[in-house]
């Protein structure tokens, strides 16, 4: 394990006369510089402090993203020992007592401290989505700066469900089958990483899911609501890829539905979608604390296979273990990783042969090595994560949004190592396979911070332009 340097914040980091500047101005991407110029910091320390992914870091500093949700605002300021007035923000967290104000080290990776009640506190979980609720809203009526909920669906496939949230669409009562049908269909569109049409088709099934949900009654509202659950989870899943505070709402609506449904498994798709939205806002150690919990808590039901059980642990091990790591816990992670290879060896092999799960993952032990390499690279540590390169068949993974998945934990890990050759050919093995995935904000972050690193790579530019990364 690598050792980190402790962060040490300048107590007059704040008095600077272009910082003031900046701050009044509410100019994020100077702010962060500023702060990482004085300080020495990463963009992956300026995320684990403020609780955002070092894509976004990134997007905020090259100017491509803009910030105006309050709630992103006061964790930039108290992650970073911004007095809250400065922003003008109502100082409500006691900032003076920030590690900053007194001048103290600032351990790297664990600043950003989670206190508040643990994931399943209800309260706590609605105040938050609120608070996101407002910025999505504000986006969808055109009120923000950020114009991300207006752009186009190729640009952004989660502005057409964003809207459905306020303005909601009108569904008719179906049959469950033909509900299965169209949930069956948005799951491959989900899979096959075709994220514009599945921003298309969610409003309308979700909708239909609804009513037929609201017209039936006992053990047939039951597999409804768990429909509208599964639903749910395929809107939240997209709009975590599409970086949409919509997230939350969805996530919220997945879970109560799940409860209602009574059955586990939508529950522990709901809990895992959940969980994502939790870790990126932040609070990671609640967010494992309740997958763990989960996980613990399935027992096989009577009649149900245990290869079902043993595959919903192994999915929700594998999540709480990215998320430890995210949080810089690495022996919780690298724990949870060994739990989730020994529980997935356990698994029977189906007569299909493919690998049992969840809704939108599998578990297998290739997905279990792939969660390896995105855990040791968040750590810190992408050398650790090299051999776990090879030990990932493709062919193993469940499909394209997988294998997708896969090959941009590679790129992190080659980019992180300075690699530019490999990293730029996983991400054009990327758009092989699935082309909507280079043009998430998260691929096309990489993609421009591969372009401004030393070195001549032929056929980045046009890639980058290629996949929205830079302007022609």
């Amino acid at each position: 394990m690598r050792s980190h340097s402790p962060l040490v914040v300048p107590v007059d980091l704040w008095d600077h006369e272009k910082a003031r500047r900046a701050l009044a101005a509410r100019d994020l991407a100077a702010v962060i510089k500023h702060f990482r110029q004085y300080t020495g910091a990463s963009q992956t320390t300026v995320g684990s402090l403020t609780g955002l992914a070092q894509s976004d870091v990134s997007a905020i500093e090259r100017g491509l993203r803009q910030v105006q949700s309050v709630d992103v605002l006061t964790r930039i300021a108290a992650g970073l020992a911004i007095p809250f007035s400065l922003l003008g923000l109502a100082d409500k967290t006691g900032s003076a007592d920030h590690p900053a104000r007194r001048n103290a080290p600032v351990p790297q990776m664990t600043a950003a401290k989670v206190t508040e009640a643990e994931l399943e506190d209800d309260v706590r979980r609605r105040e938050l989505m609120t608070g996101a609720l407002g910025l999505s809203a504000g986006l969808i009526a055109g009120t923000g700066s950020d114009a991300a909920a207006a752009e186009p669906a190729a640009q952004n496939p989660a502005a057409a469900m964003e809207r459905a949230l306020f303005e909601p669409v009108t569904g008719r009562p179906t049959s469950l089958s033909d509900l299965a049908d169209g949930l069956a269909r948005a799951r491959g569109m989900f899979s096959s990483a075709r994220y514009a049409a599945l921003g298309g088709a969610l409003p309308p099934l979700i909708a239909t899911a609804e009513a037929t949900r609201d017209a039936a009654t006992g053990r047939t509202r039951e597999r409804a609501q768990a429909a509208v659950a599964r639903a749910y989870v395929l809107a939240t899943e997209l709009a975590v890829k599409q970086h949409s505070e919509a997230a939350w709402a969805t996530a919220d609506r997945a879970l109560i539905a799940a409860r209602a449904s009574g059955d586990p498994r939508p529950l522990s798709d709901a809990a895992r979608v959940l969980a994502i939205t939790m870790r990126r806002a932040g609070r990671s150690s609640a967010a494992v604390d309740f997958l763990a919990r989960t996980a613990t808590s399935l027992v096989a039901e009577k009649g149900r296979p245990q290869a079902d059980t043993l595959a919903a642990r192994v999915c929700l091990l594998m999540t709480a273990a990215y998320t430890a790591a995210s949080g810089g816990r690495r022996s919780t992670a690298l724990d949870l990783l060994q739990e989730a290879e020994e529980t997935a060896g356990r698994i029977p092999i189906s007569r299909s042969g493919k690998p049992a799960g969840l809704f939108t993952i599998s578990a297998s032990p290739a997905e279990v090595s792939m969660y390896r390499i995105s855990s040791l690279t968040v750590l810190g540590t992408p050398d650790d994560a090299v051999p776990y390169v090879h030990r990932v068949d493709p062919t193993q993974l469940a499909n394209t949004e997988r294998v997708a998945r896969y090959l941009t934990d590679t790129a992190r890990m080659w980019h992180q190592l300075g690699d530019g050759r490999r990293t730029f050919s996983a991400l054009r093995a990327i758009e092989r396979t699935a082309p909507e995935e280079v043009q998430r904000p998260a691929i096309r972050t990489l993609t421009a911070d591969l372009l401004y690193t030393p070195g001549s790579l032929p056929g980045l530019r046009e890639f980058a332009v290629r996949t929205g990364a830079v302007a022609a």
